[in-house]
């Protein structure tokens, strides 16, 4: 053990003094009624247009301006085509990586990486045993260089071309980019993100993207007004004055994220996820009621609830931060060990595979196939058997001060800086004196509240075909809209490749009618909350929502709890849902989210219910159900509304294959 009685520890307790994380537009919101809105003791900055109808007609209407809805909208401008953004927030910071992101994954196309396009996305297929979108994994990999170059040409830093970290074993000497997890392999690029979304933002408004900012779009619009039905454009109302929109275009595109607030609407942290709190699951609950088919639904991520905004994410699992020395509060190290379990003894050999292995995936992930297991500190639960045996003691710390010079400055001044969720909390520090050649980052972190594990969906999402079209003629997905699709580099090019594709549909397809009763129907469901003399709000609403959730879908699941959270949901949809109150289009907005992640939560019971056994692989356990992974469910569920009805389906492991005749087929 060395000496610690020179360093300062820098606790969690830092981070929430004058941090400055009030959250104004989503608390403290009062009115009297809806013609005369207020937002505290001020009326409300915008003039109320509930009446008001605009009507757009585009060749493609792109829901969502994250990552992957930018590049969509920007893939299918070049086509000449006019295009049309809807982004609930405004795109310069909207989304997952709205403030930024420090690494581009699975870039196998780089000059200086030691592994073929082809080889990193069978072994990505291969480590997840199949359960991952083969087809945007694909595109991914042989993609991710072009649009990574392209960002780059759009004024975004990829390479160090100042050599700040010249002569860093992470660092490629000859196209000065850095590397980070897997030295060896390459395929892992460190990038200064923080510009990357208002260089997309700006780029589509350059090929005349029309964007329409703070919309909230609220549904699709079928031909005919029938679900399953051609799709023709959707709707959407303005979070700021509640005009309605309705966007006719030949061809749709979802570009939304995944739902991040379905379990977690925890007492005391209110709106508390693993990304954005306004990722309500929009995108979901407009397919699943079209008649969209869903994959992976009933998979969980398994991370316990924190919050979003504000916090520089702690070192320990968190892959900014790998290769970092963790250590106790005595000083002692918390060994990294490799996929045979023996110790990693350097800080270099953290970001190597074990001898005899041949790659990993992630650094200090551990993937469903063990063989793909990357340097990793010590599972959780062996580290929680010597905390209770006294060999460690807690909190424990990053220990910045011991690693290597370079290594300390890339993690820290570079990474920690660019990635979206610690951006803030970085220069927090900062700011509080904190100094990383001194100084130790508590790797804080409390277990999750029971059942409320399952607090982050990256697997599920819309089935797709080689063209990212859903099952429905004219809907198109991208980014977290698409099964096992994730990532800030899956988002763009995922996006990129499914904007093309709709644009060349759009070419060919002809305008179809909107339905005036689908729309005046929609029109009635928005606007509901704002009609309700008295009710419940949507924070009251949300908290309900998520209880049911915890506790009848929770880690573990049984057909019993499964079905009475599925009676629950319903008589919330026929009762509480339709007393819910609004009294500005913010909190309309808000209401709306709600009622999509009521709806989202229904399709994830049933997507429990569908698939009778328990896999380790998609972190799903039923206790009815035992035996886990059995090969006869090795196999991708499927769900989908028919004429009112959920039809369950499956479609084989390998769903796109074969993946290299499908990518050259379809333009790769």
């Amino acid at each position: 053990m060395r000496d610690l009685t020179r360093r300062r520890f820098i606790g969690q307790g830092t981070l929430a003094a004058g941090a400055g994380l009030g959250l104004s537009g989503h608390s403290g919101l009062a009115a009297t009624d809806a013609e005369v809105p207020r937002k505290g003791n001020r009326p409300w900055p915008y003039p109320p247009a509930y009446d008001r109808e605009t009507e757009v007609d585009v060749d493609v209407v792109v829901l969502g301006g994250g990552v992957s809805g930018c590049w969509a909208a920007i893939a299918a401008a070049r086509r000449g085509l006019k295009v049309a953004l809807v982004e609930k927030g405004n795109p310069v910071r909207s989304g997952s990586n709205g403030a930024g992101v420090e690494q581009w994954q699975d870039c196998a196309g780089n000059p200086a990486s030691r592994v073929t396009p082809a080889e990193l996305a069978t072994d990505i297929i291969a480590a997840r045993r199949g359960y991952v979108c083969g087809i945007s994994r694909w595109i991914k990999t042989h993609e991710g260089w072009d649009r990574l170059q392209e960002l780059e040409k759009m004024g975004l830093k990829i390479r160090d071309d100042e050599d700040e970290f010249k002569g860093a074993e992470f660092r490629d000497e000859q196209s000065k980019l850095l590397f980070s997890m897997n030295y060896q392999d390459r395929t892992v690029v460190r990038i200064w993100g923080t510009g990357l979304k208002p260089a997309l933002a700006r780029k589509c408004r350059r090929l005349g993207v029309k964007i329409f900012d703070r919309v909230m779009a609220t549904s699709l619009l079928s031909e005919d007004g029938r679900p399953g039905r051609r799709i023709v454009g959707a709707t959407g109302v303005n979070t700021r004055t509640g005009e309605f929109l309705i966007f006719r275009a030949k061809a749709t595109l979802l570009a939304a994220a995944a739902p991040g607030r379905v379990w977690q609407y925890v007492d005391n942290l209110g709106l508390s996820c693993g990304s954005p709190p306004n990722n309500s699951g929009d995108g979901f609950a407009m397919a699943w009621k079209a008649g969209a088919m869903f994959t992976l639904m009933e998979a969980s991520s398994g991370r316990g609830a924190q919050p979003s905004i504000g916090v520089l994410r702690p070192p320990g699992r968190n892959p900014t931060w790998h290769p970092c020395t963790i250590v106790d509060a005595n000083g002692k190290e918390i060994p990294y060990v490799d996929v045979n379990g023996n110790v990693v003894p350097t800080v270099s050999q953290r970001c190597y595979p074990a001898p005899g292995q041949r790659r990993y995936l992630g650094g200090g992930h551990l993937m469903p196939a063990p063989e793909y297991n990357g340097p990793h500190l010590l599972p959780d639960r062996k580290i929680e058997e010597e905390v209770r045996s006294g060999r460690f003691v807690l909190p424990l710390y990053g220990d910045l001060p011991s690693m290597p010079e370079l290594e300390r400055k890339v993690i820290f001044r570079m990474m920690s800086a660019n990635e979206g969720l610690g951006a803030i909390g970085y220069y927090t520090l900062l700011k509080s004196g904190f100094d990383p050649d001194k100084d130790m980052l508590q790797a804080y972190g409390s277990p999750p509240t029971p059942n409320v594990r399952s607090v982050r969906m990256d697997m599920g999402g819309l089935v797709v075909d080689w063209n990212l079209r859903t099952n429905l003629e004219g809907l198109y997905a991208a980014g977290e809209q698409a099964y096992g699709t994730w990532g800030c580099a899956g988002s763009s090019t995922s996006g990129h490749w499914a904007g093309q594709r709709a644009a060349e549909y759009a070419a060919t397809a002809s305008t179809a009618p909107v339905n005036r009763r689908q729309v005046e129907d929609e029109k009635r469901r928005v606007y509901g909350p704002l009609r309700q003399g008295s009710g419940m709000l949507w924070k009251e609403l949300e908290n309900g929502i998520a209880k049911v959730m915890q506790d009848y879908c929770g880690d573990v699941k049984h057909e019993k709890g499964l079905e009475i959270a599925k009676r629950w949901l319903a008589e919330i949809d026929d009762s509480e849902l339709k007393r819910l109150r609004a009294r500005t289009p913010h909190e309309l907005m808000h209401s709306l989210e709600v009622a999509n992640i009521l709806c989202v939560s229904q399709l994830v019971v049933e997507s429990c219910m569908a698939r009778k056994a328990s896999s380790n692989l998609l972190g799903f356990l039923r206790s009815d159900y035992p035996s886990v992974d059995p090969p006869e469910w090795h196999r991708f569920v499927t769900v989908r509304l028919e004429q009112g009805a959920v039809a369950v389906g499956e479609l084989p492991i390998d769903h796109g294959a074969p993946l290299a005749e499908g990518y050259a087929r379809h333009g790769g």
